[in-house]
Formats: C-alpha cells, sequence, structure tokens
C-alpha cells in the first residue's frame, strides 16, 4: 500500500511551469503593447492567435500545474491572466464583427473600463500577494496595476487619452520583465543554480 502511495506521489510530481506562464504573458503584452506604442499597426486580427494561445492557453497551462504543485500563486494569477486575453479575444472578435453586426453595433466600451476596474482590483491584491514571491514576478504585478489602470481610465474617459500611453509603455515593460523571469526560471532550473537572479521576497 505505501508502495502505491509512492507511485502515485511521483507520478504528480511535475516541473515549475512558472517560465512558461511569464513567457506566455511576455508574448502577448509584447506584441499588444508594441501595437499600442505605434511600433506596429493598431489592428488586433494578428493579435488574436497570440492572445488565445499564448497568453491564455500557456497560462492555463501554468496554472493547472501550479494547482498540482499546490502553489496558490501562480495557480490563481495565471489562471486569472489566461482568462483575462481569452476574454480579450472574444472582445476583439466583437468589435471587428466576427458575430455578426448586432453584437458590434451593442459594443459597450463603459463595460469593458469596468471589467478593466475588475482586474486592477483583483491585480492589487496580487501585487500584495507577490511581496513574498520574488522582486522580478513583483515588479510584473506592480506594472500591471498601472497597465489595468490606464486602460479603464482611458476608456472613462473617452479613449486616447495620456493614460493610454500609461498603459501602453507599462504593458511593454510587462512583457520585458516576463521574458527574463521566464528565461531565468528556465536556465536557473536547468543549471542547478542562481544564473540569473530573480531576487529575493521582499517580505
Amino acid at each position: 500500500m505505501e508502495n502505491q502511495v509512492r507511485k502515485v506521489e511521483m507520478s504528480e510530481t511535475v516541473a515549475d511551469p512558472t517560465g512558461l506562464g511569464l513567457l506566455g504573458l511576455a508574448i502577448v503584452c509584447f506584441v499588444v503593447s508594441t501595437s499600442r506604442v505605434g511600433w506596429s499597426g493598431p489592428t488586433t486580427s494578428v493579435i488574436i492567435p497570440w492572445a488565445v494561445l499564448l497568453g491564455s492557453f500557456a497560462q492555463m497551462i501554468a496554472c493547472y500545474y501550479d494547482f498540482k504543485k499546490n502553489n496558490p500563486f501562480g495557480s490563481v494569477v495565471f489562471g486569472a491572466y489566461g482568462l483575462f486575453w481569452s476574454a480579450m479575444a472574444g472582445v476583439w472578435l466583437i468589435q471587428m464583427g466576427a458575430f455578426g453586426p448586432e453584437l458590434a453595433k451593442g459594443f459597450d466600451v463603459t463595460q469593458l473600463a469596468f471589467a478593466f476596474v475588475g482586474f486592477l482590483i483583483f491585480s492589487i491584491f496580487g501585487t500584495i500577494a507577490a511581496l513574498k514571491t520574488n522582486k522580478v514576478v513583483f515588479a510584473i504585478m506592480f506594472l500591471i496595476c498601472f497597465l489595468f489602470f490606464g486602460l479603464a481610465t482611458d476608456l472613462f474617459l473617452g479613449g486616447r487619452t495620456w493614460f493610454f500611453s500609461l498603459a501602453a509603455w507599462s504593458e511593454l515593460f510587462i512583457s520585458l520583465l516576463g521574458f527574463y523571469g521566464s528565461g531565468a526560471v528556465l536556465v536557473n532550473k536547468v543549471f542547478g543554480k542562481t544564473v540569473f537572479p530573480l531576487g529575493s521576497a521582499i517580505l
């Protein structure tokens, strides 16, 4: 019986999914932010696949395996932002008329702004929890708060205010930190030592 229990425990052992989750976040934020700061076109048609497959699917995989590892921070945060990017893909498809003219006609940016406020509230709690992780993850969460604050405020004010620029540049730095964090987790795990530091927990 004891041997059977040990076999089950071994089968449930999984690698750290943080690198994949951070990569998914980094890629989609990089694609979206470069559009928002004007380095590429304003269209969302090419962004949607990256939002679904990297922003959503990759983070949901990380969420699932963090649940198996009993990591409440990674599981909830990756899950929340993974679902967020699926929702955003749906929003962009509605705006583009993919689900018919009636849905596109009834699109309400104020409702989207309130959704951003909801994620801002969640992100504040996530930032507090990140104080127990490492400095890179904390910085990402801190910038995510600025991202949602900027997006929500911009929509409430009618769009294309300086708050939009605040959100765009915050998102770009989120992506750069995400790339570093993902790479650091991968290299550090493979080498079995700290090659690229992530910084200790603040608290």
